[in-house]
């Protein structure tokens, strides 16, 4: 059983097609990353996901059943890009909230709750601060209690819609952290962020959209692998010798202090081999350094944005 599947999924606002029959799936106890620029359509496909907006076409299933099913919704925790909190409420108010409406209809003590509660905000870093009130809040720290939030129902699936932008580096770290706890406890993780960093240190797996399409799902060393930058220092060239160069791949070449650096578009596998080639057309080698493209020239290479 998938956490997640979508087949076709395709939302549109009058005549504007916002997702375009997106197909997906998300494996269960899995962190899944979903990219792409600025009104591609991300924070959308979450929200129909969740049944928030309603769906043009196509279909979608969270543990194998319709969102809209009770019992699968009281297994997903949700924290929205943007949220308010009442700022008169205390931290622990807002998460009691949320716990009452969790188990609305179960008998679950007042004590059982605040002992949720205090699990939730202990888990994001806000126990101290649970009778404070939100206004008394930083934007960093407000994040934290929207986490506590999507975490009060240990849920199975969880959906974050940019759960760190307004975090500072230290709270990102602890969020990454949090991630990797909940995953090894059993919940799967729909990750939505423009940090590509933290995408490629949490994530098992990507998908990127583009103007509502879906153009790569596949883990980030599929995404890769195919691709790679070769440094070479070398002595002093001429023109003519860094044309013949350039059949090996060289893209690059800078002229420092009497020597180059010379960038080669080539595999780590496949450096040995370009070695081999310029020492036998007689160019002095100094260093080799081999460097893998960052999910960052990735990401804007698959946009075909040019650096």
């Amino acid at each position: 059983m998938f956490a997640l599947q979508t087949l076709a999924l395709t939302k549109k606002f009058g005549s504007k097609t916002v997702c375009d029959h997106i197909s997906l799936s998300v494996h269960t106890q899995e962190i899944f990353g979903f990219l792409g620029p600025n009104g591609a359509g991300k924070s959308t496909f979450v929200k129909t996901v969740l049944g928030l907006v309603p769906l043009t076409d196509g279909r979608i299933r969270i543990l194998g059943k319709p969102p809209t099913d009770f019992s699968v919704r009281i297994k997903i925790g949700y924290l929205p890009e943007l949220f308010r909190y009442p700022p008169w409420l205390t931290a622990l108010e807002v998460v009691m909230f949320h716990a009452r409406l969790m188990h609305r209809g179960e008998r679950v003590s007042h004590r059982q709750l605040v002992e949720a509660c205090g699990k939730a905000l202990d888990e994001v870093g806000l126990l101290s601060r649970g009778k404070d009130r939100v206004k008394t809040f930083s934007k960093g720290m407000q994040q934290r209690l929207g986490l506590a939030v999507a975490l009060i129902a240990e849920p199975e699936v969880l959906f974050l819609d940019e759960p760190s932008s307004a975090l500072d580096p230290v709270g990102r770290h602890d969020v990454a952290e949090l991630l990797r706890k909940v995953k090894s406890q059993g919940t799967s993780v729909f990750l939505n962020s423009h940090l590509l960093s933290e995408m490629e240190t949490l994530c098992d797996r990507v998908a990127l959209i583009d103007h509502g399409k879906l153009i790569y799902t596949g883990t980030l060393q599929e995404a890769l692998q195919g691709s790679g930058i070769c440094l070479v220092r070398t002595g002093d060239l001429s023109e003519d010798a860094l044309a013949r160069l350039r059949p090996f791949g060289l893209i690059n070449a800078e002229s420092q202090s009497g020597q180059y650096l010379l960038e080669f578009d080539v595999k780590a596998e496949g450096v040995p081999l370009l070695v081999r080639q310029l020492t036998n057309t007689g160019v002095d080698i100094y260093a080799v350094e081999s460097v893998r493209r960052s999910l960052e020239t990735w990401f804007l290479e698959r946009l075909g944005v040019q650096e």
